[in-house]
């Protein structure tokens, strides 16, 4: 019972998240108003797919290193989980823009750049069930994987900051911390954002065992 100790504080943080989100005061900022709520969800939904597929990047590394196929498991469900965040950020994103912006998609840079980054990891998805043999699907895709990563960082992080763009922190435009003087935010951003992250890494252990058990009953 004690090893699952972080499984009940994922459960704890997201429904403090949930509570918080809805119910705590936020800071009145023009045109965002109450709509600045999502930034629990959205964005930090963002930040532990960012947390699981750096988890899914270091397995892929580990298993070119030791060619232990567990490693391999353990980066495709990570992946998977941060593949999973990225579509419901991008579904709360495209939510939060639409009474924002007055557009679900406004062809902004970083819309854009997360879609394309988005579809690199589907890719990624697509090789790896194109492949049938375990040991080659497992090396190709670890390195499909470096690549993902590596093309992530520029397309999330630097292209967007290099033009005009809606986003806060992106093209000139200051970010929340800016505005954000009485860090009314932080008291549930931060807990929201490690308990997403939690709820992925149970989600990937689930499937883990789920795989170990396919496995099984396929040898027997």
């Amino acid at each position: 019972m004690k090893k699952n100790w972080w499984k009940a504080l994922a459960i704890v943080l997201l429904l403090y998240t949930l509570i918080g989100g809805l119910l705590f005061d936020v800071p009145r900022l023009s045109i965002l108003n109450e709509t600045i709520r999502n930034q629990y969800f959205h964005v930090t939904m963002w930040f532990a797919m960012i947390i699981h597929l750096t988890g899914s990047l270091v397995f892929a590394l580990k298993y070119l290193r030791s060619g232990n196929i567990e490693h391999d498991h353990k980066s495709i469900e990570l992946a998977n989980i941060g593949i999973m965040l990225s579509v419901l950020g991008m579904l709360t994103g495209m939510l939060w823009a639409q009474y924002a912006w007055g557009i679900w998609w406004s062809g902004d840079p970083k819309q854009n750049m997360t879609a394309f980054c988005m579809l690199i990891y589907f890719g990624y998805l697509v090789l790896r069930n194109s492949i049938a043999d375990d040991q080659l699907r497992a090396r190709v895709s670890s390195v499909f994987n470096i690549f993902a990563y590596a093309a992530m960082i520029p397309l999330l992080f630097i292209l967007p900051r290099m033009t005009d763009s809606l986003h806060p922190g992106n093209g000139g435009n200051p970010g929340f911390n800016f505005y954000d003087l009485d860090s009314k935010l932080r008291m549930v951003f931060y807990p929201a954002v490690i308990g997403w992250a939690l709820l992925g890494l149970w989600l990937a252990e689930l499937r883990l065992r789920t795989r170990k058990i396919k496995m099984a009953l396929e040898e027997k």
